[in-house]
């Protein structure tokens, strides 16, 4: 079957990523003003006319997680309601969605918090990824990345010391995406485990400074990830060297 792509979130920093990474795909990045995730007529409209057969669903509220706290029906209707009309739409057209979620959805207490682990958000910002999640699970045809990802470069002046993650780039995330097409349920993604300033410090283009993470309000300690499955998919596909980063 010939794969009709769409990606959600045109104006992202990872988007810029796909279109490199997606360039010999037919892969559509819809506007807003002609792909808005709050409008499911439109939605629906949009997928039936280009015949797609994979969304790629990046688009929603993100950061600073403050956010979601301040505005919490921004919050609800992005990333919520939002992507549950995505997945309607999905479920209408016969259509494959991939969803981005977060790490954040595992308590952080821990760490190497494997896909089968149970999930309690520490932060608004996580519930509202984990509402999108349910949509998306109740939905056979689809995939879930919980994703510990980062922008580069590095873009911030600040990183946290005294907690742990499994940060990977969002540009080795797109170019792995490709041969997750065809992968189903939910995958953890993500690179090492290290504290988050270590990481910071190697691959920052600037001098860094040191945040406790304690000042931080509703931080998880360790939101590591298990990526035992994403590095069988690699392995199996000849990728595993896209994680030296």
């Amino acid at each position: 079957m010939i794969k009709k792509i769409l990606a959600t979130g045109k104006t992202s920093r990872f988007a810029k990523f796909l279109k490199n990474d997606f360039k010999n795909f037919d892969i559509k990045f819809p506007s807003k003003q002609s792909f808005n995730i709050l409008d499911y007529k439109q939605i629906n409209k949009y997928i039936k006319k280009n015949k797609i057969t994979h969304i790629i669903h990046i688009a929603g509220l993100s950061r600073p997680m403050s956010l979601h706290d301040k505005n919490i029906n921004k919050s609800i209707d992005l990333n919520i309601i939002g992507t549950s009309n995505v997945v309607k739409s999905c479920i209408k057209n016969k259509v494959k969605i991939i969803y981005f979620s977060t790490n954040y959805v595992y308590e952080g207490t821990k760490g190497n918090y494997k896909e089968s682990d149970p999930v309690k958000p520490i932060n608004n910002y996580a519930w509202s990824k984990l509402g999108g999640e349910c949509a998306v699970q109740m939905y056979k045809n689809s995939l879930i990345l919980r994703l510990c990802m980062t922008d580069y470069p590095f873009v911030h002046t600040q990183a946290l010391t005294g907690a742990i993650s499994s940060f990977i780039f969002n540009k080795s995330v797109s170019k792995i995406l490709p041969y997750l097409l065809d992968v189903k349920g939910i995958l953890n993604i993500g690179g090492k485990r290290r504290e988050i300033f270590k990481f910071a410090k190697k691959y920052a283009e600037k001098e860094i400074k040191r945040l406790p993470y304690k000042k931080i309000k509703n931080f998880p300690k360790d939101s590591s990830l298990n990526i035992i499955k994403f590095k069988r998919i690699l392995k199996k596909k000849n990728k595993l060297k896209t994680l030296s980063l």
